[in-house]
């Protein structure tokens, strides 16, 4: 998949203040940075990141409410420092129910999800 950059919203999880955000969509990492320091957002636990150059960092991990192509949601973040390029990971696509249309180099909603009853 080509890297591709969107532009989102975030905010602590009161709403008090949104700023945009250029961030590139990494399919590979798990979760969103950004810097988030201005915004209030609580650090909530650190962990331990493997790098893409297999560097491992620790940083901090806490929650922020993000808004994407109209939806916003609550969303684990990981606390970027200055000089790392802003990311939107996996797990906010998934929660925000949008995909990566690769051809397109966009997202897209999810299609809906079919509830079966057992």
């Amino acid at each position: 998949m080509g890297a591709f950059r969107v532009e989102l919203e975030v905010s602590n999880t009161a709403g008090d203040q949104y700023i945009a955000v250029q961030a590139l969509v990494d399919t590979g990492a798990i979760y969103t940075m950004l810097l988030l320091d201005r915004l209030g957002v609580e650090r909530l636990d650190t962990d331990i990141f493997e790098l893409a150059d297999d560097s491992l960092v620790e940083y901090s991990i806490g929650g922020a409410l993000v808004r994407l192509m109209g939806r916003a949601l609550p969303v684990p973040v990981v606390f970027a420092r200055v000089g790392n390029t802003p990311l939107v990971g996996a797990t906010t696509l998934q929660i925000l129910r949008l995909i990566v249309d690769p051809v397109a180099k966009r997202l897209v909603p999810a299609p809906p999800v079919r509830e079966r009853m057992f």
